[in-house]
């Protein structure tokens, strides 16, 4: 079958387009895995990368500068990632900085999130520096406490409805109560007697207070009590008067300590006023006898 000008032409569009979106494929996924720019190399060391893969993004405030170019294991507890990432970042990643995993959304991809640092130095990171790493949360040991909660709050469900339908029932103490009208009279009986019982004790002790101030005025009663206020009020001069004796004998012993101070003050002046007459004597008495 001989192929035609059109269908030449046809093909040769066709082929143009395809080699032109392959282009564009490839530019696309270049630029979206920074190999069409300058790059530098960072690594941390986690003990679960958390199904992290080669290839995911990193990102630094929010915006992808880079990809996971590596994953190594080191030994049992320890995986080393190697992250490639924009050159044109590197002025604001200090030595100081951390790494962390992430995901794109809640259930979206993993990806390495870069904390900038700088709280303990202004040193940006170097070439193939190793930075802090900040280890994932276990999302197994989170799920397998979530479930144990989950099992626990429904046996506490369960044991709250078998208690409301026992009490629903009558059954046990708090159902009789609420559902016996007969406990329910006896309990507003007790109630009441209780409340009878308070106000029996508050006129009764009125009562009492009122025959006490009457038993004060009785002619036969009055000298005992008139006594027993005699005794409070001489108890109370008694204290007062040593009061004021306690008073007097510190302010006289205050005046006494006085005249003793300057007493003593007195006769310190004589002695040196005498024991300096004495050495003006013994002075005149030694400068007349060098004169002789």
């Amino acid at each position: 079958m001989k192929i035609t000008q059109g269908q030449k032409v046809k093909i040769g569009l066709f082929t143009a387009l395809g080699l032109l979106v392959l282009v564009a494929g490839i530019f696309f996924i270049g630029n979206q895995k920074s190999l069409f720019s300058a790059t530098f190399g960072i690594n941390g060391v986690f003990n679960n990368v958390n199904g992290l893969q080669v290839g995911n993004n990193v990102r630094f405030a929010g915006i992808n500068v880079g990809v996971v170019d590596d994953i190594q294991i080191i030994n049992d507890t320890s995986v080393r990632v190697v992250l490639m990432i924009n050159d044109d970042v590197k002025k604001f990643v200090k030595k100081d900085a951390r790494m962390a995993i992430g995901s794109d959304g809640l259930m979206g991809d993993k990806l390495i999130t870069i904390m900038p640092g700088g709280a303990n130095t202004r040193q940006m990171v170097e070439d193939g520096a190793q930075i802090k790493a900040v280890n994932p949360m276990d999302m197994d040991k989170v799920m397998t406490k979530l479930t144990k909660v989950a099992d626990n709050a429904s046996n506490l469900i369960e044991g709250l409805s078998s208690i409301v339908g026992k009490i629903d029932k009558g059954k046990g103490s708090i159902g009789k109560l609420l559902n016996s009208d007969k406990m329910a009279s006896e309990l507003e009986g007790t109630i009441s007697d209780a409340r009878s019982t308070i106000n029996t004790v508050h006129k009764t002790s009125a009562t009492l207070n009122e025959d006490l101030e009457a038993a004060k005025s009785n002619f036969l009663l009055k000298g005992f009590f008139n006594k027993k206020e005699k005794a409070v009020k001489a108890k109370q001069d008694s204290i007062k008067k040593a009061k004021e004796k306690a008073v007097k004998a510190t302010e006289k012993a205050k005046k006494d300590q006085a005249k003793a101070a300057e007493k003593a003050q007195k006769e310190a002046a004589k002695l040196l006023d005498k024991q300096q007459e004495e050495a003006a004597d013994a002075a005149e008495k030694a400068r007349k006898a060098a004169g002789n």
